[in-house]
């Protein structure tokens, strides 16, 4: 098949296809996103209901988060080995009976298995990573604003299933909020398979904005395993790989582990009720979606070190001034604190994936990428458990705070210590 016959298809139609492969991974990142998110939510019900300490639910939640972290590389290695569309299905199933088998738990360690190990293994799987990799098989034009539109789709899905499971577990019980995410996961299998394709040659056409086909990537002759090791192997001597796994980190440290399990919570101690703040956290969502894609759009103008030194600066000065404005109430100063952390909540995905694609190509950029997403949970994990010490300790949250906003501020210095001109770029 030539070119030109190649194209054809391509161009006959309206609507090209990365787009409808790009609404299918849109899906699946909201669903994951959902899923990750309902957590926090349900922190406060299940220690109410069985009578566990913060320490215990807190602790379930990191080992998700770092489960989640470090299933990402694995799963990029997978996804370039079996494909896209299986892993994506597979993963599916562990999140729908994790969080069924949450219906019959009865001790703390089952729900760490099943928070921990099986939804922390199938939304891992289903991370950002998973949006990388389709942005980069898929679309050379718009490619930052694709990758955008993807981190956007987390704080859809949490838009979209916090105030819904939030106000089930309110109502009629945490019971019924985890039977959503069960079904909803299981629901989402056959749309996978009918619309998620591998890549553009599998139909026939080529990425979107792409002059010529691209080549169809050879399957590794390692397993996924060596190969995710190994890219993390080769990277190890890379000021850049460090300072991006670094700043991620921090970047989960600051979102998913703090503001992401113990918003609610805090709130709560503040005397906001459970559904009020789960609202705030989905007008986050909201905020970031704008936040987000303009990120991405501003990847593909402006370099990527000044952006990322950028949102990590005024992040952690927002954060430094949360302690001051919670209460029982939302007041006008909350709500600007909501508004700017919104703008900012994952705006950092888009120039870290550039930069990742920039300096280790774009063979090789989706695993590394997995290795820094990876660091971005394990931050993420250690976060929602120093937090819920401090909360033991301390009766409050206020140095949990402080921490999150000092490394923040210590990690835009980090941002501009990468080296200015990118090793390389491909495509």
């Amino acid at each position: 098949m030539t070119a030109t016959e190649q194209q054809t298809p391509a161009t006959s139609r309206r609507i090209h296809p990365a787009w409808w492969v790009a609404a299918v991974t849109m899906a699946a990142l909201m669903a994951a996103a959902g899923f990750r998110s309902s957590t926090g939510a349900l922190l406060v019900p299940l220690e109410k209901d069985f009578g566990w300490s913060r320490s215990t639910t807190s602790g379930a939640v990191s080992l998700n988060l770092i489960i989640y972290g470090l299933t990402a590389p694995f799963a990029a290695a997978l996804m370039e080995r079996f494909g896209i569309r299986r892993v994506v299905a597979a993963s599916l199933t562990p999140v729908a009976a994790g969080s069924g088998l949450t219906l019959v738990m009865t001790s703390p360690w089952q729900l760490w298995l099943l928070w921990g190990f099986a939804i922390g293994i199938g939304t891992g799987s289903l991370a950002l990573v998973f949006g990388a990799v389709v942005a980069n098989r898929w679309f050379v034009k718009n490619r930052g604003v694709v990758i955008g539109v993807f981190s956007a789709a987390s704080s859809t899905g949490q838009l979209i299933f916090l105030p819904a499971i939030a106000n089930l577990a309110e109502g009629p019980g945490w019971r019924w909020a985890a039977a959503v995410t069960t079904v909803f996961a299981a629901l989402l299998v056959p749309f996978v398979w009918w619309l998620l394709r591998d890549h553009p040659s599998d139909i026939g056409t080529t990425a979107y904005g792409a002059s010529e086909p691209l080549p169809r990537p050879a399957p590794p002759t390692r397993s996924a395993a060596r190969v995710a090791i190994g890219a993390l192997r080769e990277n190890t001597r890379s000021r850049t790989f460090w300072i991006l796994f670094g700043t991620f980190w921090i970047c989960g440290w600051s979102t998913n582990g703090l503001i992401g399990t113990h918003f609610i919570p805090a709130a709560h101690d503040h005397g906001m009720p459970a559904s009020t703040s789960a609202g705030l956290l989905a007008l986050i969502g909201i905020f970031d979606i704008i936040g987000t894609v303009a990120s991405g759009w501003l990847t593909d103008r402006v370099d990527s070190r000044y952006l990322l030194c950028g949102y990590y600066f005024f992040r952690g000065l927002s954060l430094l001034g949360v302690p001051y404005l919670l209460g029982p109430h939302v007041h006008p100063s909350l709500f600007l604190f909501i508004l700017f952390y919104g703008l900012d909540w994952v705006a950092t995905v888009p120039p870290t994936v550039a930069l990742c694609r920039q300096h280790f190509g774009i063979e090789k950029a989706s695993v590394v990428f997995g290795w820094v997403f990876a660091a971005h949970m394990v931050g993420a994990g250690v976060a929602a458990s120093f937090a819920g010490w401090i909360r033991e300790w301390r009766g409050d949250y206020f140095g949990a705070w402080l921490t999150a906003g000092a490394l923040c501020l210590l990690g835009a210095v980090a941002c501009l210590m990468i080296p200015k001109r990118p090793v390389t770029e491909v495509g």
